[in-house]
């Protein structure tokens, strides 16, 4: 049914604004119901046809019954999937309200369906028993007879057989009856029979026994009935289908409207389509600004993917239909930038008339065709090929003279073809109208046409929303001087290339630029002089040489800043990214300083357990010797057994650098390369800069951010060597990682290698990978990266074992100038100092 309407070209359009928001509503509904679960309604069927047949009186059959139930089957379930999907997800309620709204107040007629269940089996499209309880009596005896019959038959045929009357016994149906087969010349085997039919050689009688005749006649009444029974049942539901036949038109009416909201919202998916905003009304004045970004021809558009679809096809052709169409949209962003060309429409509110100006072939009707069909598909609910969030009017009328008019038939020239269709145009135009002509006042003398095209200009400027037009005549420009509802607009032509751009330049008169097209086409060059020549006398007022110098500096220099301004975009979105991810790193430490502080809670504990442990078995051991020690041994047992614990007591004891307090930073003068704590930065790391001035400031640097700080605001990094423990296994363990690490260098060094804040840019992900992967994908990481940079890699914290060979890959790249292993800020993490 929708692919009727649309080829007959009856799809809705809005008669209002409300209209038309109602559909695009329903367009965006249908879009989000396909990307999360899309809709079937391949087994709706058209059943106008059964509806009619049945409204005439004429007896449906099963099978046409049948389609009538699967149709409505099918449209509850439509109903029942849009619910439940909007009871599943209450956002899902609001988005899938427009296509529910559609079904709200529709009857499903249900019981007209359970009906035609009861009575059908529309698998088999036979009556079921139960349809009627004559229907099940009659085919109850029709049976009974049926096995009657058949008994007596075979008992006939099986004496036949024994008397030599048949080569095998035969039971066969003739002229509707029931009988058995025999020989000619056996005949008198079955006295008193009926000979039914007799064989082409007759050499066999097809025989109704005497017996069979009462039960033959019963199945041919019973059979009657039945027949009877059937059309009265198919009667009844034939009169109900006629019954109900307006609650079902209306019902497929819906359904119909909800099939053309998925095929605008796939057409929107086809054309990576975005919804437009339509202007409200004003009580005083029509709204009539428009806004739309980067919007592409969609009849190129669509014959651009037409195409890219077709090559997908050629290039693949055991794909499917629906792998092929994913092609087409994959392949729509390269279609995009390269055709056709996207144009940037703006006119603003109070702007009635606009005039565009500029070469042939520069574009100018297409970008006004462009605007029409975009009014068009907006008050039919269809997306736009465009960007961001284009915003239009809604017009009531879009009216149109683009083409050549002229008929010998109807005897009118081109410029009386344009005319009479302007004529029409003025007759039925409102303030809410968008009317769309090209070439105003051409194909007559020059000064009259500019003289007729300014007077229904200004007829148009009070009488219409919005009018566009394009025209070669320079003084229609002039038009904006005087009255600024009017506004000019020119297509660009690049006078390097010769050849237009295709772009809009609002606010600005463009050139015919005749002379330039004709010299690139290849055109006599003393024609063209001549031709400037005369030109110049023609219109020496107007300096046209200055003009056109001028005007191609102005949009050189526009070119320029536009370029500038993408840099500049360029480098915001780079430093916007840039200050997200940092911030996303800051955001984190919290985290990791709690994850800090339980690790060394746990480490705590542990070392606390050890050493309770530890002297729990100097004690043991004491109390075991001390039960066999003489009385000689007991003083040198309890100071040796203090020797031990005291051991161990030094052996956990914490490093003077870890001792709770503030280090006196009075004295302490930070050196330009050197990593200091600042506490403004939440006691972050970060790197002397420039060393304390005579007003006691430090310039530091934390990643790419550089500030200035107080002296007093920055404390050193405790030093771990500064004093040898005596056997803390702790601090053994930091040291021997230290030694591996090759920490050792100047601050100096460090800073050069940049800012070591760990980003997704700078980060290399091993987590998950087995060991030759790991392997595999760090050295090439480290021979592709690039020189005096910080590489950091994410081994995790598991078995260990990606971490050991990371350790050794780093050892002994020829690249690594240094490495860290794990700290408090980078769990799971060895930071690689890159060549």
């Amino acid at each position: 049914m929708g692919h009727a309407v649309v080829q007959k070209a009856q799809i809705p359009f809005g008669k209002s604004l409300e209209e038309s928001q109602k559909l695009l509503n329903q367009t965006s509904a249908a879009l989000a119901m396909m990307q999360s679960q899309p809709l079937d309604l391949s087994t709706i069927e058209d059943i106008a046809g059964i509806l009619n047949s049945a409204v005439s009186g004429q007896l449906l059959s099963p099978s046409e019954i049948c389609a009538v139930r699967r149709t409505l089957r099918a449209v509850n379930n439509v109903w029942k999937k849009l619910t439940e999907a909007a009871e599943l997800d209450g956002d899902s309620l609001q988005r899938n309200s427009p296509l529910l709204e559609l079904l709200k107040n529709c009857n499903f007629v249900t019981e007209l369906e359970e009906k035609i269940e009861f009575c059908l089996d529309c698998k088999l499209l036979i009556i079921l028993d139960r349809a009627s309880e004559d229907l099940e009596l009659i085919r109850a005896e029709r049976k009974r007879n049926m096995e009657n019959l058949d008994s007596l038959l075979k008992k006939v045929a099986a004496q036949i057989f024994q008397a030599g009357g048949i080569d095998k016994p035969l039971i066969t149906k003739r002229r509707s009856r029931m009988c058995v087969g025999i020989k000619a010349s056996h005949k008198y085997l079955l006295p008193d029979g009926i000979v039914l039919n007799v064989s082409s050689s007759g050499a066999t009688y097809f025989m109704e026994p005497k017996e069979a005749v009462e039960f033959n006649n019963m199945e041919v009444r019973l059979s009657n009935s039945e027949i009877a029974e059937e059309t009265a049942i198919l009667s009844l539901l034939t009169a109900e289908i006629a019954k109900s036949e307006r609650e079902i038109k209306y019902l497929m009416d819906r359904i119909l409207e909800i099939d053309l909201a998925f095929a605008r919202a796939g057409f929107a998916q086809w054309m990576d389509g975005v919804c437009p905003i339509l202007s409200s009304k004003s009580h005083v004045s029509f709204d009539s600004s428009i806004n739309i970004e980067g919007i592409q021809q969609p009849l190129l558009l669509g014959s651009s993917l037409r195409s890219l679809s077709a090559a997908s096809s050629n290039s693949n052709p055991l794909k499917s239909d629906v792998e092929n169409s994913e092609m087409t949209v994959g392949s729509l962003s390269k279609g995009i930038s390269d055709f056709p060309v996207p144009i940037d429409i703006k006119v603003e509110c109070e702007k009635r008339v606009v005039v565009i100006t500029g070469p042939n072939t520069g574009g100018k009707t297409a970008s006004m065709k462009t605007l029409g069909l975009a009014s068009l598909m907006s008050k039919a609910g269809l997306y736009l090929p465009a960007k961001n969030h284009p915003r239009l009017p809604w017009f009531d009328l879009i009216l149109a003279d683009i083409g050549d008019r002229q008929s010998l038939e109807q005897n009118l020239s081109t410029f009386s073809g344009h005319i009479s269709r302007i004529v029409d145009i003025l007759e039925v135009v409102s303030r809410e109208s968008l009317v769309l002509i090209d070439e105003i006042g051409s194909g007559t003398d020059p000064s009259e046409g500019v003289a007729l095209a300014t007077s229904i200009l200004q007829y148009l400027r009070d009488r219409v929303g919005l009018a566009i037009v394009t025209t070669h005549y320079a003084d229609l420009s002039c038009l904006k001087d005087k009255d600024t509802r009017f506004e000019n607009a020119a297509m660009e032509f690049s006078l390097d290339t010769l050849r237009p751009t295709y772009r809009i330049l609002w606010g600005s008169t463009g050139d015919s630029n005749a002379l330039n097209i004709a010299k690139s086409i290849g055109f006599d060059r003393k024609i063209i002089q001549r031709a400037q020549k005369l030109v110049e006398r023609l219109r020496p007022e107007r300096q046209q040489h200055r003009k056109s110098e001028l005007y191609q500096s102005l949009m050189e220099e526009r070119r320029k800043l536009e370029s500038q301004a993408r840099t500049a975009a360029s480098l915001h979105a780079e430093i916007t990214d840039l200050y997200r991810e940092i911030d996303d790193e800051a955001k984190d430490l919290d985290r990791r300083a709690t994850h800090l502080k339980a690790k060394e809670t746990q480490q705590v504990q542990q070392e606390l357990n050890s050493a309770k442990a530890q002297i729990d078995t100097v004690v043991q051991e004491f109390e075991n010797r001390l039960r066999t020690a003489s009385a000689d041994e007991i003083n040198s047992l309890i100071k040796e057994s203090e020797s031990a614990i005291a051991a161990i007591v030094e052996a956990h004891r914490p490093d003077d650098d870890f001792s709770v307090g503030e280090t006196n930073t009075s004295s302490f003068t930070p050196q330009s390369g050197e990593q200091v704590h600042v506490k403004s930065l939440g006691d972050k790391l970060a790197t002397v800069v420039e060393v304390p001035g005579d007003d006691d400031s430090v310039l530091v640097q934390y990643g790419k951010m550089r500030v200035r700080v107080k002296k007093n605001n920055i404390r050193p990094i405790p030093n771990s060597k500064r004093k040898n423990a005596a056997n803390p296994a702790p601090r053994l363990r930091k040291q021997q990682e230290d030694r591996q690490s090759g920490s050792a260098g100047s601050s100096n060094e460090e800073a050069s290698y940049g800012p070591r804040v760990q980003m997704s840019k700078n980060s290399l992900d091993l987590r998950g990978m087995r060991v030759e992967e790991a392997s595999h994908q760090l050295d090439i990481a480290l021979a592709c990266w690039e020189s005096r940079s910080v590489l950091f890699v994410i081994h995790g914290m598991g078995t260990g074992v990606v971490k050991e060979r990371v350790l050794e890959i780093l050892r002994n790249h020829p690249r690594v100038a240094k490495y860290e292993q794990e700290s408090p800020m980078n769990y799971g993490c060895t930071v690689a100092y890159i060549k």
